[in-house]
């Protein structure tokens, strides 16, 4: 009798079952790190509400008290493909996610908040996102309206 060589049809299925499973476990990872990069790509548009803030802090030893303060457009007028709004608030920068963010950021905002040292000779700006530590003797400034999922934060936000 001749023998056949090959793989069974249940053999073939474990194999499948094997790398379905393993598919399954990997896919909320890669799911995180997605909106990780997304929320790092959004806050690139931050960079357009800092300077002015930085300024104006510079300058007066003051924090703008909105976009109109800072010399900025309207919150909803700093727009991107994965942010709706950049607004200023007592010098804090928050940025709400939507457009085409992922579902588990859309709606969500993350604040970066100036941290000044008062006295300083020359007056640094350090920004400090979410609830990061902040540096020494800094002392931070505007209030921290953070929603986004801290599974989500870049390292950086931690």
């Amino acid at each position: 009798m001749m023998k056949r060589r090959g793989f069974t049809l249940i053999e073939l299925m474990l194999v499948v079952a094997v790398i379905a499973i393993l598919a399954t476990l990997a896919m909320p990872s890669f799911q995180d790190r997605i909106v990780r990069e997304q929320i790092v790509e959004g806050m690139k548009l931050a960079d357009v509400a800092k300077p002015p803030v930085a300024a104006m802090w510079r300058v007066a030893h003051a924090l703008p008290a909105d976009n109109a303060a800072a010399g900025l457009p309207a919150a909803d007028r700093i727009v991107g493909n994965l942010v709706t709004s950049v607004a200023v608030e007592q010098g804090a920068v928050h940025v709400t996610f939507g457009n085409q963010a992922n579902g588990a950021i859309r709606g969500k905002t993350l604040t970066l908040r100036p941290a000044v040292i008062a006295d300083a000779p020359v007056v640094p700006v350090a920004w400090v996102c979410s609830g990061a530590a902040v540096p020494a003797p800094m002392t931070l400034h505007g209030a921290d309206r953070t929603n986004v999922p801290a599974r989500f934060l870049p390292l950086n936000c931690r």
